[in-house]
């Protein structure tokens, strides 16, 4: 019997670049060991281990095979990448207090948050020793601007999450910062260390911002429209921790006066009662912002599969324009 999985576009480019992506791996579990730290791989095994889909170091390789790269440099820069990934998780999950990720008790709860913190520091901290080997500039300003760019994504987050006046431009910015960021440098960096011409690398970093950009929309969606089964998360995770989000941001903006006082108390003021998940979700089907920012993430996966244009006809070129097309799939 064939496996379902096997027509996911992620699990396609998996497929075709699985040598790399073992090599990768490899080298990810060679580079977070420490002689001095055992709480340090025992911390990033089981985030690591955890599964997921490595789509971010994926897009790196993709993208210098795409290009037509045949050195070996393209595996530092997608370990490079997974581990500053890993290392936001990390932190991400002690600012959240969160207790799951991926379906699965995260670090902070089985060890502790100065673990988490620590160990974060020490994966960004390799991460910059990695960027370094393949001896590019270039590859390192885009992966070090990458991670400043996340770091004030997520100060801007905190400061715009539970005000009322952020609007779709602020929202935009933080999830360029925190999400898009990193999925830009994976591509654009896959080019440039393929020394491939200026236009493809400019086409690779905007297929990579779309697709971030749509990404985090969905992921935010879900929150109020997902399968607990299916995303690991509990439906309203984002308005229980007051999180301002496109659905929301779109529904304060229709907001008449008695709304707009609901939100100011749920969300500003963070005193909910029971039944309150259940009227935000009224409130988002009354002003069809649901519908809206689901068209919002299929605008942002058009962007993604516009920007590939100029790249050569390729097996693997066709899986990222499906790829941009998945993302938003999980929606339906």
């Amino acid at each position: 019997m064939s496996n379902p999985q096997s027509h996911k576009p992620h699990d396609r480019l998996a497929a075709v670049l699985s040598t790399d992506m073992k090599a990768v791996n490899t080298m990810i579990r060679e580079r977070m060991a420490s002689k001095h730290a055992p709480r340090i791989p025992e911390v990033t095994a089981h985030l690591v281990g955890a599964g997921g889909k490595r789509l971010r170091p994926m897009l790196t390789l993709a993208a210098a095979t795409l290009c037509g790269y045949t050195g070996p440099f393209h595996i530092h820069l997608a370990a490079t990448v997974e581990f500053i990934h890993t290392a936001t998780l990390l932190h991400d999950d002690v600012v959240d207090e969160s207790k799951q990720r991926r379906g699965r008790p995260t670090a902070n709860l089985l060890w502790d948050n100065q673990s988490s913190v620590l160990v974060g520091d020490y994966l960004f901290a390799r991460s910059f020793q990695l960027m370094t080997e393949p001896g590019s500039m270039r590859v390192m300003q885009i992966l070090s601007n990458a991670a400043a760019t996340i770091a004030e994504g997520e100060v801007l987050q905190l400061t715009a999450a539970q005000n009322l006046s952020t609007d779709e431009n602020t929202y935009l910015q933080v999830v360029r910062g925190k999400t898009a960021a990193l999925f830009s440098a994976a591509t654009e960096v896959g080019g440039v260390i393929a020394d491939a011409d200026e236009a493809i690398v400019k086409a690779l970093y905007d297929y990579g911002d779309a697709l971030g950009i749509a990404f985090q929309i969905v992921d935010d969606l879900l929150d109020y429209q997902g399968d607990t089964g299916t995303t690991g998360k509990n439906i309203g995770d984002d308005f229980r921790e007051r999180k301002l989000t496109l659905p929301v941001i779109k529904a304060v903006a229709l907001a008449d006066e008695t709304e707009h006082a609901f939100w100011k108390r749920t969300i500003e003021k963070g005193k909910q009662e029971d039944g309150d998940l259940e009227h935000a979700l009224e409130l988002l089907h009354k002003h069809g912002t649901l519908v809206s920012t689901q068209a919002d993430a299929k605008a942002w996966a058009g962007r993604a599969k516009t920007a590939l244009a100029p790249l050569p006809a390729h097996d693997i070129k066709d899986m990222l324009i499906d790829l941009a097309d998945y993302v938003v799939s999980r929606l339906s």
